[in-house]
C-alpha cells in the first residue's frame, strides 16, 4: 500500500490524544483493510465512568491494562464483538474504540462477511467494523503494531459526545471525519424500561 507503519510510541499517550490522530489511518487484518473514519476515546480507571476499566482490572478488561498498541476485543449485548486499541503504558487501562471505517482493500471478503450490506455500511459501527475485519474473541490481545498504517490526514475532524452510553456520555471524546458517509449515526443512550 505504500503507507508507513505506526510505532508503539504513537499509542503510548492518552486515548483522547490518540483517537483523533487515528482518523484516516488504515487498519489491516488478513485480506481486509479499513480506513478509520470514526473513533471514541475511553479514559483511566476511576476517572472515566464509561470506560470498561472504571472499576479496575478484571479478567475481561485485562488487555486494556497491557502494553499500548494491542487490540482489546469484547463481546457485547450477547451477540457482537467490538474492538479497541490500548493506549498509555502498561498498567493504566485506557483505549480507543474503533467505531467505523471505509473498506479500502478486500472488499469482496468484507462483503461476504457482511452478507447483503451496502458498501457504505460494511464497517459503519463498531460491531460491523469487527465483522468486516474478521475480528473475534481470539483476537483479544492481538499486537496491532505493523497492522496500523499511516494514511492521509482528513480535511476536517469533528468531536462530540460519545454515543449509546449511559454514563460519561457528554465527554466530547467521539471523533469523526466530517461528511464521511461511513460514519455511524449519533445515538444517545436510551434507558431500558422495566415492564
Amino acid at each position: 500500500m505504500g503507507l508507513g507503519l505506526l510505532s508503539r510510541d504513537f499509542f503510548d499517550r492518552p486515548a483522547h490524544e490518540v483517537a483523533p490522530e487515528l482518523l484516516g489511518r488504515v487498519l489491516v487484518h488478513g485480506e481486509v483493510s479499513v480506513r478509520l473514519t470514526e473513533v471514541e476515546a475511553y479514559g483511566l480507571p476511576g476517572e472515566d465512568p464509561a470506560s470498561h476499566t472504571y472499576r479496575g482490572q478484571t479478567p475481561r478488561n485485562s488487555v486494556m491494562f497491557g502494553p499500548p498498541g494491542h487490540l482489546y476485543v469484547y463481546f457485547t449485548y450477547g451477540m457482537h464483538y467490538c474492538a479497541n486499541i490500548v493506549c498509555l503504558p502498561e498498567g493504566h487501562g485506557s483505549a480507543v474504540l474503533l467505531r467505523a471505517g471505509e473498506i479500502v482493500s478486500g472488499l469482496d471478503v468484507a462483503r461476504a462477511r457482511r452478507n447483503g450490506a451496502r458498501d457504505r455500511d460494511l464497517a459503519r459501527g463498531p460491531a460491523r467494523l469487527a465483522v468486516a475485519l474478521g475480528w473475534g474473541r481470539e483476537d483479544n490481545g492481538l499486537d496491532m503494531i505493523g497492522k496500523v498504517l499511516d494514511g492521509s490526514p482528513p480535511a476536517s475532524v469533528l468531536a462530540g459526545p460519545r454515543t449509546g452510553i449511559s454514563t460519561g456520555a457528554d465527554t466530547p471524546w467521539r471523533f469523526w471525519i466530517e461528511g464521511d458517509p461511513t460514519v455511524s449515526p449519533y445515538r444517545a443512550h436510551v434507558p431500558r424500561r422495566r415492564g
